[in-house]
């Protein structure tokens, strides 16, 4: 699988080491090259420093060949718009976004754009551990669970 990555982060760098382990072809974009020290020795896939939402960036992470595309920056616009790119203008099969606001992560999906709002996900575990004393499944957190819930 071709899988480009937005935002090297702890989310970023963990995935992008995970897929790369695998034996997946993995390009992962920041802003700062500082933020690839996170990829450690092992990793061997591609690192670009640049902009996410700018398509000669994202043409250089050779997203249009991409299978999946992931933005998890800390920067809700830059993900959507992002994300946004890579489906409407390359074409990419598989998306994913990071939205932190639930809010914004719910509309986004109603829009066909797969997000992931860790927010809820966080909420929705913290209810059930601290009101049941167990852990819930992560699906169970989804913006849309939350908002017929909530």
């Amino acid at each position: 699988m071709n899988v480009v990555i937005l935002g090297c982060g702890r989310v970023g760098s963990t995935f992008a080491r995970l897929m790369h382990k695998e034996g997946h072809h993995v390009t992962i974009i920041d802003l700062q090259s500082e933020a690839f020290r996170r990829l450690g020795q092992k990793y061997k896939g591609g690192r670009i420093v640049g902009n996410g939402i700018d398509e000669d960036i994202l043409r250089r992470s050779g997203v249009e060949n991409a299978d999946v595309f992931v933005a998890v920056t800390q920067g809700d616009n830059r993900n959507i718009m992002a994300s946004q790119i890579a489906k409407h203008v390359f074409n990419v099969p598989q998306v994913i976004a990071r939205i932190y606001d639930p809010i914004r992560a719910d509309r986004y999906r109603q829009l066909g754009l797969v997000t992931l709002c860790t927010t809820t996900i966080a909420s929705g575990l913290l209810h059930d551990f601290v009101v049941k004393g167990e852990w819930g499944l992560a699906k169970d957190y989804s913006a849309e669970y939350l908002a017929a819930n909530v």
